[in-house]
This record gives structure tokens, C-alpha cells and sequence, in this order.
């Protein structure tokens, strides 16, 4: 392929990629790893690029985020520490097994996800906190870290997870929560996952300009038009984007 017409290509899949996955709150690698792997990347080159390049989303989010100060800092620091230890770990463990059956697994929990948003209609229409004691804290904790350790494993969905996570256990309605997966899940976990598979694996460096412009730009425009349309549109758009995630795992 021509060198010019492949970074055009990177960098469109990875600007729609990434913009829809800022506005849904996760399910940027169902474009993007695929696209890597269809360009001729081995799949643990390609997962380590997507990683890499996947920081730049949370990154254009951030920007957007940050002037509405969306985020708190006590259940940021438990996001940050329940999972950055599990992406690690993950990260380490999937560079030595088969991800085929855990990404089937995955396809179904992930469809399941959209299935149960889809029955639960007012689910994360409002905010109202729970769990916000030692024991809630705890089991989001817990819960956080499996998730973590999928971010980390996985390519495709487990953002997904945790905005779902964030709605279902903390009482967060979707903006929020999507606000607190695509910075802290975007930057940290993704840059831990990033940091761990590029020490451990190997990274197509030449590629990784464009795929960080289009997920910083799609990033930063996905996250103002969450901001802007509100919650039951984003609840349509995640419900649609777990959904194809989950089908795109099992095929």
C-alpha cells in the first residue's frame, strides 16, 4: 500500500474510532486494533501500537473534561489505585497466552452489558451516590481491578466495563462516569498497559504519530459532544457500541 494512502487510513479509523469512543465512554479498539492487525501488524505488535496510541483519546478527553471538573478526587484515586496494578499484570500475562477464548467470554459479558442497559431505562439518567462507604469503596475497588486486569489483557470493550461499573455500583449517571473512564482508564490505565507491552513487546513507532493526532482530535470532539447531548444520548450510544464490540469479540 502506498505509504501516503496508509497514514490517511490510520489516521481516519483512528479519529472515528476514538471520537465515538469519547462520546460512549469506551470501544475504541473495535475499529482501530482490527485495522492495525487488516495492515499487516502480528497481533501483539498491533495490540501494543493500539495501547500506545490509545493514551492520545484519554488525553483529547481530558482536555474537554477538565474545564467542566467532572472528576472527584477520592473515587479517582480509588479508579486509579484498583486498577493501574491490574492493567500491569494483565499487560505482563497476555503477551504469554492465547486471548481467544477470554475475548469470546468477553463478547458475551460485553453484549450482556448493552442488553441490561437497554432493560433498565433509567439507568445512569440521574446522579445519585451510593456505596460510598468502606464496604461500597471495597467492592468498587474489587470490581475496578478485574476490570483493570482486563483493560490490560484485552483489546476491545473493557472501557466499556468501567463506565458501566461507575453507573451500576457508584450511582454516577453517564456523563460522569464516561468523563471518569475516558481521563483515568484513557490516561492512566491505557498509559500503564502502554508503558508495560512497549517495555515487554514491540510497538510500530512509524505509526504511532497519526493514530495519536486522530485520537487526540477524536478524543477531544467525542468528549464536547457527550457534554453537550446529555444523558439518554449517551446511553443509546453505549448500549449500540457494546453491543457491535461484543459481536466483533465473538466473530
Amino acid at each position: 500500500m502506498n505509504p501516503w494512502l496508509q497514514q490517511a487510513l490510520l489516521f481516519l479509523v483512528s479519529l472515528t474510532a476514538n471520537g465515538f469512543a469519547a462520546f460512549a465512554g469506551g470501544g475504541a479498539g473495535l475499529l482501530q486494533f482490527p485495522a492495525l492487525i487488516f495492515l499487516g501488524l502480528p497481533f501483539a505488535v498491533a495490540l501494543a501500537t493500539h495501547k500506545v496510541a490509545s493514551v492520545a483519546l484519554g488525553v483529547g478527553a481530558m482536555l474537554r473534561h477538565l474545564r467542566e471538573r467532572s472528576l472527584q478526587l477520592r473515587l479517582s484515586l480509588l479508579i486509579l489505585g484498583s486498577g493501574v496494578p491490574a492493567v500491569a499484570l494483565g499487560s505482563v500475562t497476555i503477551l504469554h497466552v492465547s486471548a481467544g477464548i477470554a475475548e469470546a467470554l468477553l463478547g458475551v459479558l460485553t453484549i450482556g452489558l448493552g442488553i441490561y442497559s437497554l432493560a433498565n431505562r433509567q439507568l445512569g439518567q440521574e446522579h445519585n451516590p451510593r456505596n460510598r462507604d468502606v464496604a461500597g469503596y471495597a467492592g468498587g475497588a474489587a470490581g475496578l481491578f478485574l476490570i483493570g486486569f482486563l483493560n490490560g489483557s484485552l483489546t476491545s470493550g473493557t472501557g466499556l466495563f468501567c463506565t458501566v461499573w461507575l453507573v451500576r455500583w457508584f450511582g454516577l449517571d453517564y456523563r460522569s462516569a464516561v468523563a471518569y473512564t475516558l481521563v483515568l482508564v484513557g490516561v492512566c490505565w491505557n498509559g500503564t498497559g502502554a508503558l508495560t507491552l512497549s517495555a515487554f513487546g514491540q510497538v510500530q513507532w512509524s505509526w504511532i504519530p497519526v493514530l495519536l493526532a486522530g485520537a487526540l482530535i477524536g478524543g477531544y470532539f467525542g468528549a464536547h459532544w457527550a457534554i453537550a447531548s446529555g444523558n439518554r444520548w449517551i446511553k443509546r450510544a453505549f448500549e449500540v457500541i457494546t453491543i457491535v464490540v461484543g459481536i466483533k469479540l465473538l466473530t
